[in-house]
Parts: C-alpha cells; structure tokens; sequence
C-alpha cells in the first residue's frame, strides 16, 4: 500500500508531515501552476518537487492545462501529471469509454 498528502502546500499542509508521515506520493495542489507562464514562474512547484525528490517521494501534480505546463513540470522532476490537458473530469461511465478509446484501439 502507499499513501500520498494530496493537495500539498494549500490547507493544513504542512513541511513537518513530509518528516513525520510515511509516505510514498507528494500530490501538488494546482494553484501552483494554474498561472504558469504567464502570470507565474513556477517557482513554488519547483521548490516543493525539488524538496519532495530529495526525500524520494514520488510527486504528482495537479492542473496541467497546455503542454508549456506539461514540459516544465517534467523538467523539474514530477513524476507524475494530471489535469485537464489530459482529460476533464470523468464519470465511471465515461472514464470506460476513454480507456476504449485510447487503449483498446
């Protein structure tokens, strides 16, 4: 089993749950890449990736929503990428017909 904080840096995150939870997965919380390029320089989501790599912990991003965004976030180290570039929202109905239409081809 593995465990991840979702959503980090908003809320009640906080640095000391990276010390004192074990945990595999660092999930970032897309208010800090919504802005990216244009109002932003990501700054805030390389820093905690970069932190979350030294620690081993696989980092998931949330909100990808061009393929600038997807890039960059590649190249600072997030394993992982999710958002709108990839797909909306799915219901269990809807998500089987994506898996048919891009797997099962």
């Amino acid at each position: 089993m593995t465990v991840a904080i979702d959503d980090f840096g908003t809320g009640f995150s906080s640095l000391s749950y990276l010390k004192n939870l074990h945990i595999d997965k660092l999930k970032i919380d897309r208010s800090f890449i919504k802005d990216y390029p244009e109002k932003d320089n990501g700054e805030i989501a390389h820093v905690i990736s970069n932190i979350a790599n030294k620690l081993n912990l696989k980092v998931i991003m949330e909100g990808a929503e061009s393929k600038e965004q997807i890039n960059y976030l590649k190249s600072i180290g997030c394993n992982l990428i999710q958002g709108f570039y990839y797909s909306p929202p799915l219901t269990k109905d809807e998500f089987y017909k994506h898996l048919q239409r891009t797997l099962f081809k």
